[in-house]
């Protein structure tokens, strides 16, 4: 496989057609080697439009879906960024390159193992990498510019909302499948929240996401 060539077409014919058009973002999708976070079974699918398993019931969400993400939260240098799901590695890193830090939690111990070494390989040190449940909410390192809740929620608590810094967004997938739709969240001024749903997908589930309260008959 001409992994260049691989990576190209992942660009051009999954990433670009979903309307990703931020060249910043492109060009990192290019540089950041996808490959490299990819479990060694499934590294032929590295640039293929699917979900990657990575064990422990999670999996690695499709390209197009990062590039996304990273286009709808306009990342800046100067962005403190929170990760709720670690996962492969590999969108911390993105993160990583286009903020100034990023504190990544995860409730898988070995997942932060996994991620910490490919990390260090691939020269990327301005992250931090926590176990722990982080599924109402991680307010230890105080509020956050940026906010990516990597699993699906069927209720956003709200404590990830109050830890947005006045400016901050917050990319969370809310609901239950197969109708989940990605939100953007900003925080237009402090206690006040402008909320965008931006398109329908479905993505696993956090572990110990917050259930709403269901109707029993």
């Amino acid at each position: 496989m001409n992994i260049e060539q691989a990576r190209f077409n992942m660009i051009e014919q999954q990433i670009r057609p979903w309307d990703v058009l931020n060249q910043q973002v492109l060009d990192l999708l290019g540089k950041v080697k996808r490959e490299d976070y990819v479990p060694q079974m499934y590294r032929s699918l590295a640039f293929v439009d699917m979900e990657i398993p990575l064990g422990h019931g999670e999996a690695m969400m499709s390209p197009k879906l990062e590039a996304r993400i990273l286009q709808e939260l306009a990342i800046k240098k100067s962005d403190t960024i929170l990760e709720v799901g670690t996962g492969s590695g590999y969108l911390t890193a993105l993160l990583a390159e286009l903020g100034q830090y990023v504190y990544s939690v995860d409730i898988v111990p070995e997942f932060k193992t996994q991620a910490s070494a490919k990390l260090q390989a691939n020269g990327i040190t301005n992250v931090s990498l926590e176990v722990g449940d982080a599924a109402k909410g991680w307010s230890r390192h105080g509020k956050y510019d940026v906010i990516v809740i990597t699993g699906s929620t069927p209720v956003l608590p709200e404590t990830f909302v109050h830890d947005l810094k006045p400016g901050g967004r917050l990319f969370a997938v809310t609901g239950d499948a197969p109708a989940m739709t990605a939100q953007l969240i900003t925080c237009i001024a402090e206690g006040a929240y402008n909320t965008v749903t931006l398109f329908e997908t479905v993505v696993q589930p956090l572990k110990n996401a917050v259930q709403p309260e269901r109707f029993v008959f």
